[in-house]
């Protein structure tokens, strides 16, 4: 059984034959079918079925003379939201026809890495459209466990500085990766301030005091993430077929905008506009072609 199941609302699937029904339910009746033709004359296919407001189950396979033959399936869960625009690579993984994403966007810092929602329509239009650069990402995240905490205290004009700041630092680590030495000596100082004044602040505060958001791998597996970040936004939506109550967020997480699905029956604490959440996820992307 997949993990993030529950995060859309499958958490009673217990047996292999109660999940085999479930994804013939959704090749037989899909909303969505997707194919391409593969190298080896045969056609990769992808059956979507949504269960709740933009967020279902996709199963994958190849088609050849003698019908579908199953691969893998997933859950997922989109957003019409754009993320980010930064540059993207994508590598196949070594096991099936799935793609993991890499998007080097300066306001995290880091690489971040995705599994790629549309297998399908990245093998029939990347060749072109990535090494173009018309493309941007659009980030969702599955959630297995979280929580929500109080929002920080700050000063009327702190949210202001806090954007500038973050402004600051995205163009000093976009020069730093272009060699500007000047940048990362600046970088390089002002990480080193940054932890001076932390462990000054944590002998007498709490953490989540001091960290107002985060993005952080977590885990074994390279698209597990913890995150914490503002709530813009909340919805609370039912699985249709298990009548099992979700909450999709939309969080603001290190400047980048982020849509969270997880289970109600998962999540401490009430989700509001304001408040922060924070809780393990996996991190999906659709990659939007232009």
């Amino acid at each position: 059984m997949h993990k993030f199941l529950r995060s859309i609302g499958f958490s009673n699937l217990t047996d292999r034959g109660s999940i085999d029904a479930l994804l013939r339910e959704v090749c037989a009746s899909c909303d969505v079918r997707n194919a391409v033709r593969t190298q080896n004359g045969n056609a990769f296919v992808e059956y979507r079925k949504e269960y709740a407001p933009r967020c279902g189950l996709i199963v994958c396979g190849e088609m050849d003379q003698n019908g579908f033959h199953q691969d893998y399936y997933f859950p997922y869960y989109q957003t019409d939201t754009v993320s980010s625009y930064a540059d993207i690579v994508v590598e196949k993984h070594a096991g099936k026809d799935s793609f993991a994403g890499v998007c080097e966007d300066v306001r995290i810092g880091t690489s971040l890495i995705f599994y790629v929602l549309n297998a399908a329509q990245y093998q029939r239009e990347a060749i072109n459209t990535l090494a173009a650069g018309n493309t941007s990402v659009s980030f969702t995240a599955l959630s297995s466990e979280g929580k929500i905490l109080l929002p920080v205290r700050k000063a009327p004009n702190q949210t202001l500085l806090d954007m500038e700041a973050a402004s600051t630092r995205s163009r000093l680590i976009a020069a730093a990766k272009n060699g500007d030495e000047s940048a990362i000596e600046s970088l390089t100082l002002e990480d080193i301030d940054t932890y001076n004044r932390v462990s000054r602040r944590i002998l007498t505060e709490d953490v989540y005091s001091i960290v107002d958001t985060l993005f952080m791998p977590f885990g074994m597996e390279c698209d597990h993430y913890q995150i914490m970040g503002e709530i813009q936004s909340v919805k609370k939506v039912q699985n249709s077929r298990t009548k099992e109550y979700l909450y999709q967020m939309n969080l603001l997480c290190n400047n980048i905008r982020l849509d969270v699905c997880i289970n109600e029956a998962d999540l401490l604490g009430d989700p509001d506009e304001g408040r922060r959440f924070k809780g393990d996820v996996w991190l999906q992307g659709n990659i939007n072609f232009t």
